[in-house]
């Protein structure tokens, strides 16, 4: 059975079978609806039934609470239709300008940068490119059927190899792999690319920039996206960490704070120990954001990283720093924690 499904307030329509769940019907008819993780524990593809019925595929309850589904709100790739829809949500212009692929790649080099941090390189098959945005991510497509999803930690325009910054989980499936087993000239094989965090280029706003641990990817992306563009917006970058170690290409950050006019960087550690010296910013990387920018009502906001830090930034901003709710742009790292029910 095939149920249509219209999207307020663009008025855009488009088909769902009985078995798959609003948001890969709306990729698959080229609809860009905002999504991150897929999986149902990242909350960035919820949005509101006007009209119709939906059930509800396993996730997570901080992603959509009792109070609001009560109030019509949805995850979208969870939510497989009981009948024609009527939805409400932001569609994302750009999200589907390039073409979802499935790929080979061998592992060019790991690079160890932290005892909990690698970062892998990619190289393609030759006259082979992959199109994306700055920010978006892509899938590891792995034997057992499971995927794993890292954003690309570079911006299309430098043409470099495809880099991944992976942190290690202990008994993570593909992590362990990666610290223990993964060799240069590997192939791994992937899909992507995926995601709607990316630069909302027609904006003229200044932009905070919140990454906590290996969210930096993407928010470096953002970066060196920016610079190819060579907007004059204002940027601060706050890159969180719980120990100086943490923040591994510290340098790379203080470059662009000294040679970009309108560049600020701010580091924060969180638990840092005596011998690590430090003397800069401490505390939560989201609360030094609100003491230095009280009133973000006229600011963009990209933040990615851990949910738990993205939650506490973006209830925390709108809440009590005046941010519009649709200007936070965020990506949460999900584990497989996260994904578990």
């Amino acid at each position: 059975m095939t149920f249509q499904i219209t999207v307020q307030p663009s008025g855009h329509q488009f088909s769902c079978e009985a078995d798959e769940t609003v948001l890969t019907a709306a990729l698959r008819a080229g609809i860009g609806l905002p999504y991150g993780c897929k999986n149902g524990a990242c909350g960035s593809c919820k949005g509101k039934i006007l009209e119709g019925t939906v059930e509800h595929k396993a996730h997570q309850q901080r992603a959509l609470t009792e109070e609001e589904r009560a109030r019509g709100m949805s995850l979208f790739c969870c939510a497989v239709p009981g009948n024609d829809l009527v939805i409400e949500a932001r569609e994302v212009a750009g999200s589907s300008e390039y073409p979802v692929r499935k790929m080979p790649a061998r592992v060019a080099s790991i690079d160890k940068v932290a005892p909990d941090v690698a970062i892998v390189t990619l190289q393609l098959p030759a006259n082979e490119a992959l199109a994306y945005r700055a920010g978006q991510y892509i899938e590891f497509l792995l034997k057992d059927g499971k995927r794993r999803s890292y954003s690309m930690a570079g911006a299309p325009s430098l043409e470099e190899p495809i880099t991944l910054h992976i942190r290690y989980m202990a008994g993570g499936l593909f992590t362990e792999h990666v610290f223990n087993a993964m060799k240069e000239r590997d192939i791994l094989r992937f899909e992507g690319p995926h995601g709607t965090f990316f630069l909302r280029e027609e904006s003229t706003k200044p932009i905070v920039l919140l990454a906590s641990g290996t969210g930096f990817a993407p928010i470096k992306a953002l970066v060196e996206h920016l610079i190819h563009l060579k907007s004059t917006r204002p940027v601060s970058l706050y890159w969180g960490g719980r120990r100086p170690m943490d923040l591994y290409m510290n340098a790379l950050c203080e470059q662009w704070a000294a040679e970009l006019p309108n560049f600020r960087y701010v580091p924060v550690i969180s638990h840092a120990f005596p011998d690590d010296h430090w003397t800069g910013r401490t505390g939560y990387v989201h609360a030094a954001v609100m003491q230095d920018i009280p009133d973000m009502s006229g600011y963009q906001v990209y933040a990615c990283g851990a949910p738990i830090v993205v939650d506490s930034a973006r209830a925390d901003y709108v809440a009590t720093c005046r941010l519009p709710a649709d200007e936070f742009y965020a990506d949460p790292f999900t584990t497989e924690a996260d994904l578990a029910t």
